[in-house]
Parts: C-alpha cells; structure tokens; sequence
C-alpha cells in the first residue's frame, strides 16, 4: 500500500558501498492469524514474527550460532533477525520462563537459574557456561541485564566468545554518568551542571543540593531505564531520593554510587541513534523523541521529533558521533539530550546497548539495527554514509504494560493472559512482543507486554493508525494501560507538539482518569451498550425457540425496549427497536441508528453509529444487567435495566461502602523492603509506613491519616499480592 514499505535495503559487499534505497523495517503481518492459535509450534511462531524482508546477503559470513542474554521481546527481536541471516540462536530462561515464546523460537535453550535476576539472567556463571555448552561463538545481550555490564563483556573475550557490543572501554566509560560527563566535556558536547564525583552519604547529598541550586536530579552512575532516579526540591527530598536511590541502583545495577546534577525543569527529552564500526566510522541515525515519560520510564515515542529544525538535529548528531568517537564506539548505542523551549541541548547519558525504541528508527530509516550490530561485531565496515541516511515517513511507539494507569500512570500489575490478539492485521502496524496467550506477566520482571509500532507518510497518519491500532489491541487477563495511551496520542498538546517530561503531570494533575466523554461520545456508547443488551435478550430468545422443551414458549412480542441505563451514576432512559442488525435508538431525547453484525462471541466488534465506526470490546456481560465496554481506549461500566427491573431496582439495599482510611492495603504486587513502624507507634498523615519493590521499582507506602499503628501484617522480605493488607491503625 501506498506510504508504507516493508523490508531493509539490499546488502552490499563489507567495504564497498553502493547506492541504497531506504524503506521503512515492519513486521510481517502476513500470517498474523496463526500467531494467537492456543497452541504454538516452532514453524508457526517463526513464520508469523518474521521480518517483511529478504534483504540479508547469505555471501557475508558472520556468526554460526548466537546465544542471546535476554528474555521476552527483546530476544525474540534478536532471534528473528538471526533467522533471516542463517545464524542459529540459544535461548537462556530462568525456570519460570520455560514455555515463553523466546524459548520456542530459538534452535536451543537453556535453564540458567530460578526465576529471580540475580539468580537467572543476572547469573554470569551459569551464562558462560551455557555458552560453553552450545559452544555459541557470539552474545547478544539485549537491553537491560548485563547489556552494560563491563565484567561480563570481559569474560566473555576471555573466552574467545564475540561480545555483540562495544568494547569494555566505551561501556566502561559511557556505563558510569560520572565517567561519561567528564568524557563529554572533554569532546566539547554540551553537559548539565552538577557534581562530577560521587556523592558518598545523604549529608553530602543535601551540601551538593544546596551548592547547585533546587531542584536537582539524584541518579544512579551505572543506572539506566529511569530505575535509580529522583529529583529532590528540598533538603528532605534530597535525603529521601539518596537513600531510594542508592537502593534502587544496588538492586538493579549491583551498583549503589550516585551523582548529583540540576534539574532541568520542563524539559524535552530527546536522543539520537548513534552507530559505529571497527575502523574508525560512525554515523547518527536521526533522533527520537522521547519525552513522554512517568517516573523517569519512557511511556510514548516517536521519530523525528516535531520539535527538531534541520540546523540543530545536524548540530546534535554531530555532537553525539563526536562522543562516540571519542571513546572508539563500535555498536549501535543512543546518546540521550535534555532540549528546553530554545532549543539549547544537554547530554544526559550514553546508553551502550540497543535502545527499546529502536524501532522507530528502523521505521524512518530502513535499517536492521541487530543486523548492523552483529556485522559490526563480526570486523564488516559500516555499509553507509552519513549522507544516505533518511528520514522517510513517521514512525510512533507506544509501550504497552501490564499497569493500572489509574494509579500514579501506572502501577504493575500481574496475572496471565487469558485472551490476548495483537493488532498486526491493520496496515503499517508493527508490534514486538514476547508473549502468547496464557503467558504469565510476573512480579520478577518488567510488566511491558509489548511495543506498539506504527508507520505512516507523516506523523498524522502515523498517529491515527495507532488510535486504531490501540482500540484493536485485545488483551485479557492483566489491567493494561492502553487507555493511558489512547489519550496520550489524541491530546490536542501532544498532536500540536506542545509536550515535555512533565506532560502527564501537567495534563492529569489529579492523576489519570481515564476519557472524559463529550455529550455525543457519551449517547453513541449508550446507544452502542442498549444494543448489545437487545441483541443478547434477542439471542437468548431465539436459542429458546429453537430448543426442544416440554414446557410451551410464548414468544413475546416487544416491538420498543424501554431500558433504564446508569452510567457514572446517572441514569438515562432509553428506547430501543431494531430493523434486523440496525437498531433505532432514542437516548435522553436524541436519536441515533447504530449497526453492526452483533457477533456477541466476538473480542471487537466494529459498529457504525449515524456513520461514524467504532471499534468496541465488550468485556463482560452479566445476566444482572452489568456491562463492560472499551469506548475510546477507555472501559466503562454501565448498568442496564428493563423498565420494570429497574423500578424493583428500587426496593433494593445497597451496600455501605468501607471505610478504607484506617487500612493500607498494597496497591500493586511486589516485595516488601522495609517496614518503619510497629504497633503502637503513632503515625501522621503522609508518613512513610513501609516500602515495596515492584519490578525493581522502590515503592513508599504512606499513612491516610494520623493515628496509632494497631497491627502490621507483613515484613521485610514478603512477596504481597495486590489488594494484601499491610497495616492497620486505630
């Protein structure tokens, strides 16, 4: 279809480049309907998640076999680039990912550990030596885990095992933000202010603080991924952001050194993908923009940036090669800016590794970033030069987790997915995902179910292929955050480009609601809900003319349905009749016609209400008259009656609702760090009660009111569930 292209530019001889032709790296959705069956074998999962392309030159040797360090989308990403290069992979798993479909994908695996990091994938031991056993010649390590792990590249090259990476002197030098700050400068590239040692106890901490001038940004040196990040306001905040901080770092990094620097305020959040070579080369492939973030976690990109004029993309490419060069860079690897209003630019940090956004690059641009990085681990040259680097079309991704966007944008959350069909039927969607129906989404690792990747001429059409794709996306079994992301994308600052890191705080305040219905959205899903109703009672009664039964049916005969409708506790009268599959509906006064082929047993159903298509899920529907409908990226609930139901309605008790201020109950799973009181301490409102982890995320649960602690029912070291008491007070 026009605009939008699939495959990668034919290869070219190491050393000899020739004229390319960019197009745009997509998935394959050619076969898509195979990838959700309920059972999985090895052809189908590899046919489906393959690349559009054949663009790979089977005369350029590489590797025979790579073991992949990682898990979930990211090994999956490796594994199908492998694949079309005729290189065999090894997977690694921790017991629990057994069956994940990484696993499935990979020619052979291996069990390094149970399912905890640091006794799994964080298991240097049990890694090299499951490379010893499938005697794998390379390592991709991913992001994440040991992706910039300087001892682990190392031990690797003892082995005479290829690290698919930089050198341990660039992941050495750009891994600590000290290091790396200090190089910057040097390589004349544009750096925050702030302190270039490390910061050695919460005292120190605050004397810093105060010496930049508040608000400053604590983070961690190895760190990476927003973990081991806060910004500190006052001296309190700043002994608090040590102490989560330095916590958060020595849990996720097994490195716990901070550093110190101004904040910022209202910044833009943009990086630029660099790549090197062996032999002195290094390109910049363009920018993303990534500033739509929550807690320090990217949540939505997109390449280019809206932001950017041609004259300062060139001026921050040029500055970030320089700062590959400066330390030999030979990889793919991102170095990150923070832009205010004037479009003045800072380096952040050095990410040493494939980036999770990378496919927003290889949409724009063409190239296979795996693909370049395990030739340019192989010793090839780089195939291009800066000028054949193109910026084609527009490219947005959306991470799709397992979060309750209600709670501070999202807080994890666990299960297993029940129903889950991605939505790479649509045109230009792309999406990498690691899981399958029945798959679990665990307290061990991070909650991201998927990328979400769409593809467009320009960054409208890019934008409305992914509110499709978003009302398309069907998963069952984990709250998701696609409502967070619905909105995100049709926000009027965010389509005028009017963003920044504190877009989310600044357009939800008082946290997120979900969609705010306009008075014509809230009649269509009215109207939409009253004709599921109707279609189901008329199911249902036609299931019962055609059974056997000894007992006589009189069929009856309603020719309008009067319905009493509540939504966000309002009720609304409602009039229904139907025409075979359209319905006439009258809601509050205001007429609408809504149709569609009402396959109750379907996940979507498409419905055209006075012209306008919609895309719904009915979630559930319940014999009582309650209903769950995704409207708009948004679930709501709604309560259908009969007249006459909804009038005995009436005579019914409702329950009193619990008074929850003298309870803590964990908003989401995770581990218990630390707990700070004990029975019979008096507590204030607001005071720190205990702290829980949650994918390696530091979280502080705090008192709803003053009062004295009546009984404390966990400890430190207890895996709670969401909805667990924690703490009780008078």
């Amino acid at each position: 279809m026009a605009g939008l292209w699939v495959g990668v530019a034919a290869l070219v001889a190491a050393g000899k480049p020739r004229r390319w032709s960019p197009k745009p790296l997509m998935w394959s959705a050619a076969l898509w309907t195979l990838k959700h069956v309920p059972h999985y074998s090895r052809q189908h999962l590899l046919v489906s998640r393959s690349l559009c392309s054949a663009g790979y030159d089977s005369n350029e040797k590489t590797f025979d076999k790579i073991l992949v360090a990682n898990r979930g989308e990211i090994a999956c990403r490796v594994i199908k680039t492998c694949k079309k290069m005729g290189i065999k992979t090894v997977a690694i798993h921790s017991d629990v990912d057994a069956s994940s479909v990484h696993v499935k994908m990979a020619d052979e695996a291996v069990c390094v550990g149970p399912a905890p990091t640091s006794k799994s994938y964080l298991n240097m031991d049990a890694i090299m030596e499951a490379i010893k056993k499938t005697r794998a010649q390379a390592v991709h390590p991913g992001y994440g885990f040991l992706s910039e792990n300087k001892e682990f590249a190392k031990c690797l090259a003892a082995e005479d095992v290829i690290f698919i990476g930089p050198d341990t002197h660039a992941i050495q030098a750009m891994g600590d933000k000290i290091e790396s700050k200090l190089l910057a400068k040097k390589a004349k590239v544009n750096t925050i202010p702030g302190f270039d040692g490390v910061v050695k106890d919460a005292d120190e901490a605050v004397r810093i603080a105060r010496e930049i001038g508040y608000p400053v940004m604590i983070k961690a040196s190895a760190g990476g991924g927003g973990k081991g990040m806060r910004i500190a306001w006052d001296d309190e905040e700043t002994r608090d952001g040590f102490r989560f901080s330095s916590q958060e770092a020595a849990s996720s990094f097994g490195d716990d050194r901070l550093l110190i620097e101004k904040f910022i305020d209202n910044p833009r959040h943009i990086e630029i993908q660099v790549l090197g070579d062996k032999h002195g080369n290094a390109l910049w492939l363009n920018e993303r923009e990534c500033s739509i973030q929550r807690r320090n976690q990217k949540v939505v990109e997109e390449a280019p940036s809206i932001f950017l004029d041609s004259e300062t993309r060139r001026a921050m490419g040029e500055q970030a090669v320089a700062l590959a060069k400066a330390v030999n860079y030979s990889s793919a690897g991102t170095v990150e800016f923070l832009v205010d209003s004037k479009k003045n630019f800072y380096f952040l940090e050095m990410n040493t590794r494939l980036q999770v956004e990378h496919p927003v690059t290889e949409c724009i641009t063409g190239l296979d970033l795996v693909q370049e990085m395990i030739r340019v681990a192989k010793g090839y040259p780089l195939r291009h030069k800066q000028a054949d680097i193109p910026i084609n079309g527009w490219a947005v991704e959306c991470r799709v987790y397992a979060e309750d966007p209600y709670k501070s944008f999202g807080l994890p959350s666990v299960g297993r997915l029940s129903q889950y069909q991605e939505p790479i039927h649509l045109p230009g969607v792309r999406v990498d995902s690691g899981i399958q129906p029945g798959s679990d989404i665990s307290i061990y690792y991070d909650p991201m179910i998927s990328k979400l990747i769409t593809y467009g001429s320009d960054r409208t059409e890019a934008l409305k292929r992914m509110e499709d794709a978003l009302d398309n996306y069907i998963i069952r079994g984990v709250t998701h955050n696609i409502a967070l992301l619905r909105e995100v994308i049709i926000n009027s600052r965010f389509i005028k480009g009017d963003i920044n890191t504190k877009f989310l705080s600044d357009v939800y305040p008082d946290g997120f609601k979900g969609h705010k219905l306009t008075e014509s959205e809230r009649n269509q899903l009215l109207a939409i809900a009253s004709s599921l109703f109707v279609a189901s009672q008329l199911r249902a009664q036609h299931f019962q003319e055609h059974e056997n039964s000894r007992v006589p049916i009189i069929k009856p005969q309603v020719a309008d349905w009067e319905l009493s409708v509540k939504l966000h506790d309002e009720v609304h009268t409602v009039v229904t009749s139907n025409n075979g599959p359209t319905f006439s509906v009258e809601v509050d006064g205001s007429k609408l016609n809504v149709s569609s082929t009402w396959n109750l047993a379907s996940p979507l159903l498409s419905v055209n209400v006075d012209g306008t298509q919609r895309t719904i899920q009915c979630l559930s529907r319940e014999a009582g008259g309650n209903m769950s409908i995704q409207f708009l990226g948004t679930v709501y609930k709604v309560h259908i009656l009969t007249k006459l139901a909804a009038e005995l309605n009436q005579f019914m008790l409702e329950k009193a609702a619990e008074d929850t201020s003298s309870i803590l109950h964990s908003p989401m799973p995770g581990v218990v760090v630390a707990v700070s009181v004990k029975p019979g301490d008096l507590v204030a409102e607001g005071q720190e009660i205990c702290v829980i982890e949650a994918m390696k995320m530091q979280n502080s649960m705090t008192a709803g009111k003053t009062g004295k602690v009546k009984s404390v029912h966990c400890k430190a070291g207890d895996t709670v569930g969401e909805g667990d008491l924690l703490v009780e007070l008078e």
